[in-house]
């Protein structure tokens, strides 16, 4: 039985109760926050001890596992408190804000000699998993050309509903760096590694909020293919999310992650399953309709806002049995980071960025705010 502990108390910290609650060898057992009345208003909800004091909470409990749900901004801090007290890192997406808080988090976890992993449990969809083992089985050959598309919508409730939101200090960025790593992780798990990126972000019709809505990038990859990223919150209600990659042989692939209006923790619900939209490997083109039947049914059945979350931890949870890194680990995440501070940092100098990319220390927050350095 794993214990564990949730880092924040916001509306996706009532999701990771849930489905932890659904898990059979996991306990809820404990709650954070800076502010004592809103952990102690948590904790009675979910039965579990309030703390303000991270590390005691910790030690206290023998927490095997802290699922850190702050905003992203305060990722940082209490993930080192947490490995330091000796607990396993789930953190909520993305990593981190800025490349500088990333690496201090994945070194502080490493000299702790504790696991962390970041929240991306669109991986665990079925339809998304089916194209990462196509890729792995090289049906598609080599992946040459990948795409994102995503066209959400995020009105003014949305960002009025926490001081947080919308805000360069507080979010840290818009749409590429709250709404989009879900689909830039997927992308970069079947692509690869990046090579360089040109990119320019917008806010194109949100005049109050600071931060982009819209976003679009070029990215070569070291292994020779290219991709094609368009991300935006600018489209009412909400129209999809899509990944697309294609092979050197020819076939395509293709899930929607995300249809109709745009699924908002806490907010809101997900309006249609998850399916492969694509599939031409030769041979295998009449799969599709019985896969989209299988998923639609499974969704049906299901409330697909915390199931997927469910197997996320349960994925952390059987890594930490097994002594291996789970799916989605720091390292990899940090990737999501790098790549919209480059879409950020290639704004900024209109030029095209090359990888690996270091934090840089400037008061821009790497090309988010134009101001003169």
């Amino acid at each position: 039985m794993y214990k564990i502990a949730i880092i924040g108390c916001g509306k996706v910290a009532h999701l990771h109760a849930k489905a932890i609650g659904n898990l059979q060898n996991a306990k809820l057992v404990a709650v954070w926050s800076r502010t004592p009345d809103t952990a102690k208003k948590f904790a009675d909800t979910y039965s579990v001890k309030p703390y303000s004091d991270l590390t005691a909470m910790v030690r206290e409990n023998g927490v095997d596992l802290v699922i850190v749900c702050t905003p992203h901004p305060f990722h940082r801090e209490v993930t080192i408190e947490a490995a330091r007290a000796g607990a396993n890192v789930l953190v909520e997406k993305p990593l981190a804000a800025t490349l500088e808080d990333s690496d201090a988090m994945i070194a502080a976890c490493k000299e702790a000699g504790v696991q962390l992993g970041v929240v991306s449990q669109r991986r665990f969809y079925a339809p998304v998993q089916r194209i990462h083992n196509a890729i792995e089985a090289g049906k598609i050959g080599t992946p040459i050309f990948g795409t994102i598309n995503m066209l959400g919508w995020r009105d003014k409730n949305y960002y009025d509903a926490d001081a947080w939101r919308g805000t360069w200090d507080m979010e840290g960025g818009g749409v590429l760096v709250n709404q989009a790593p879900h689909q830039l992780d997927i992308l970069l798990w079947y692509m690869g590694e990046i090579a360089e990126v040109y990119g320019l972000w917008k806010n194109l019709n949100h005049p109050y909020i600071e931060v982009e809505d819209t976003a679009v990038a070029i990215v070569k990859f070291k292994n020779g293919g290219i991709g094609n990223i368009i991300v935006s919150n600018s489209e009412k209600p909400g129209i999809y999310g899509k990944v697309q990659v294609h092979g050197s042989n020819g076939a395509s692939l293709g899930v929607q992650t995300d249809g109709g209006a745009m699924f908002i923790a806490g907010m809101s619900s997900v309006l249609e399953p998850p399916v492969n939209d694509l599939w031409t490997i030769p041979g295998e083109e009449s799969l599709l309709e019985g896969w989209v039947k299988e998923d639609s049914e499974l969704f049906n059945k299901i409330d697909p806002t915390i199931y997927y979350m469910e197997r996320q931890i349960e994925d952390f949870l059987q890594a930490l049995a097994e002594n291996r890194k789970p799916l989605v680990t720091g390292e990899f995440a940090r990737r999501t980071v790098e790549l919209f501070t480059a879409i950020y940092r290639s704004t900024r100098d209109n030029a095209p960025v090359k990888f690996p990319l270091l934090p840089e220390n400037r008061k821009d927050m790497d090309g988010r705010v134009m101001i003169n350095c």
